[in-house]
């Protein structure tokens, strides 16, 4: 009975890993489907020209999506965009922390005030892209709309309705992996389109390293940073520092002396990849602008911002820094934290409850964010410098490196729990079991 148990749970598993892998599968398919009234090779030829801006970041985080400007080109960014404001939001605004408050009602609210405003950015990016692409041409001065277009207008109200269109549907995607499948459903989306450009990043390596301009140690070397950088970051993902817990006497006497002592666990990258993210958005921001406007001010900001300057480096490593205490203080509340202990019956030891345990927790909290911070620079501006100084034609960058490690990394505890949460069902079935036969 046991084994049949253990195979049904198997089974449900493999359900939903089928149903992640079709998801997944429709969201790749759809990368590949341009949208109506572009010239599909004209669009693709010049988006890879295109590579300074924020253009090449959500390109990689569609999949490359928006550099052949398919019914995905936005990708799953409005709806990440808005989850960061209503996030950073809730904290802020006494209305949305109450909501928060009231629990899977509240949370359920929020998540649909987060859907409405996914739209919202969606038609606001569609309009601008499209009216930027529309007044773009190629380099032997052609138009990027295809010769069946109808007109400028007509081209700029399908091109809005089909992205938002794209959005919406890649969101719904992510919450049917998320309920039915299994993994977070928008961070797998996100993992889907940076592993597909590794085959041809792959591809490229093997290439130079064939026709001679890359040295065969060199690419051996390459290799082999790689996988320490990826080793360190699963390391460092995967880092904690626990705070010792210990509960009172009373609770350790009644019947719960597996909780005498405990832990509070604390991540060593406590802001996970926000704050890269929030950064090169910053950052990528004017030369951004300088596309859309030709001002001498916003071009000498362009120059001066180059993504393997000096200046930018300097200035991304403030901002991860800045992102990374900002982003700490609004999620994690400490004195919250600290009452939920107090109410519990659980002190740290040596410390007295209430304000000094929320101080202590802010203060290891703090010398956790440093660490945190040293690791997140050095992962996101390292492997640019070295593919650079290597002249190596695809971008190893270390924010695409945090996002696909942390999904894997996510997505495998799953599956654990999931084995694990199926082992012990079927436990509890065969004690049921026995105990009734020797009842009978």
């Amino acid at each position: 009975m046991a084994d049949q148990n253990d195979n049904k749970g198997l089974g449900s598993l493999r359900n939903k890993i089928f149903f992640t892998l079709i998801c997944l599968a429709v969201y790749r398919i759809g990368v590949h489907i341009p949208t109506p009234g572009v010239n599909g090779v004209a669009v693709s030829e010049f988006f890879s020209s295109q590579n300074r801006g924020i253009f090449g970041l959500f390109d990689t985080f569609s999949g490359g999506a928006l550099s052949q400007f398919s019914v995905f080109a936005l990708g799953i960014m409005p709806y990440i965009s808005a989850s960061i404001i209503f996030q950073l939001l809730t904290s802020a605004l006494p209305f949305l922390e109450a909501l928060k408050k009231e629990g899977e009602a509240g949370r359920k609210k929020i998540n649909q005030y987060t859907k409405y405003a996914t739209v919202v950015l969606a038609v606001i990016q569609g309009y601008g892209i499209s009216t930027w692409l529309a007044s773009q041409t190629t380099s032997v001065g052609g138009s990027l709309l295809s010769s069946g277009s109808l007109g400028v207008f007509p081209f700029k109200f399908v091109t809005v309705l089909t992205l938002v269109a794209g959005t919406c549907f890649i969101m719904w995607l992510g919450d049917q992996i998320t309920e039915r499948g299994i993994g977070n459903g928008t961070s797998l989306i996100i993992f889907t389109g940076i592993a597909a450009a590794i085959p041809s990043g792959a591809t490229q390596l093997y290439e130079l390293v064939k026709s001679g301009e890359l040295k065969m140690i060199i690419g051996l070397a390459l290799l082999l940073f790689m996988v320490v950088v990826i080793a360190a970051v699963i390391f460092m993902e995967v880092a904690q520092r626990r705070i010792a817990i210990q509960y009172s006497q009373r609770l350790a006497n009644n019947n719960m002396g597996s909780l005498a002592t405990s832990h509070l666990p604390i991540k060593i990258n406590f802001a996970g990849v926000i704050p890269p993210i929030f950064a090169s958005s910053l950052l990528m921001f004017p030369s951004t602008l300088a596309q859309f406007m030709n001002l001498p001010w916003l071009n000498s900001m362009r120059d001066s911002l180059n993504p393997n300057g000096v200046i930018f480096n300097i200035l991304f490593v403030l901002f991860i820094v800045f992102f990374s205490f900002f982003y700490t203080d609004i999620v994690f509340n400490a004195d919250e934290v600290s009452e939920n202990l107090k109410k519990s019956g659980a002190f740290v030891p040596g410390i007295r409850a209430g304000k000094s345990t929320a101080d202590f927790i802010r203060y290891v909290l703090d010398r956790i964010n440093v660490l945190g911070c040293v690791y997140l620079c050095v992962i996101c501006i390292l492997p640019g410098l070295l593919t650079q100084f290597f002249n190596i034609p695809f971008h190893f960058g270390g924010t695409s490196l945090l996002i696909l490690v942390g999904v894997a990394i996510d997505t495998s505890q799953q599956i654990q729990s999931h084995l694990l949460s199926s082992k012990y069902d079927s436990f509890l079935k065969g004690v049921k079991i026995r105990s009734r036969r020797v009842q009978f």
